[in-house]
């Protein structure tokens, strides 16, 4: 069931696709609601958190601008996948012009807040493969529980099963470890 689940759904934004690439603005708003959590994740894995809303922006921007040049419709979200991620390492790469030529180094909260969500990503990705997209849609996506249910085509019981024991594993490693005190 699965399966079907992804090709359906691969199915149906191939369609999507193939509609923008027609001009149709209503069919590229439908990819950017699929797709800008992914697109996010991306972002959010490598910015600091105040720049993620705009390189979302950019992604898609870039994505309306090229839409016409891809070939393979189905291929849409590996393809919006690597704009992103060359958008995220060109905005990396101005920041860094611009931290060497004019700008001061970012504050210590926004470093700590970065260092935060990149351990956070980083223990997401470490996570057992049944627990790990689960996860990640719901904490870097944002998605309920029945909207993970409708992406991976689990069901709405699994997708709390995979939610509890995940985000269990996720607390474990990300607290800091207690001090034992002696009595």
């Amino acid at each position: 069931m699965r399966t079907v689940n992804r090709n359906a759904e691969k199915n149906d934004a191939a369609e999507l696709v193939k509609a923008a690439q027609s001009g149709d603005r209503n069919a590229f708003g439908e990819l950017y609601m699929r797709y800008a959590g992914t697109v996010r994740s991306i972002a959010a894995a490598r910015l600091p958190v105040d720049e993620v809303a705009d390189a979302v922006q950019e992604v898609f921007l870039r994505a309306l601008r090229k839409l016409r040049a891809l070939r393979d419709a189905g291929a849409f979200g590996a393809w919006i996948a690597a704009i992103a991620r060359n958008t995220v390492h060109d905005l990396q790469r101005a920041a860094d012009v611009r931290l060497g030529v004019e700008q001061e180094p970012i504050g210590r909260e926004t470093q700590i807040d970065v260092m935060t969500a990149r351990a956070a990503v980083r223990a997401i990705r470490r996570l057992p493969a049944a627990y790990r997209n689960t996860v990640r849609m719901r904490v870097v996506e944002g998605m309920t529980g029945p909207e993970i249910a409708n992406r991976t085509g689990l069901s709405a019981g699994s997708v709390r099963v995979n939610l509890h024991r995940g985000l269990k594993i996720l607390r474990q490693r990300l607290m800091p470890p207690r001090r034992r005190t002696r009595t």
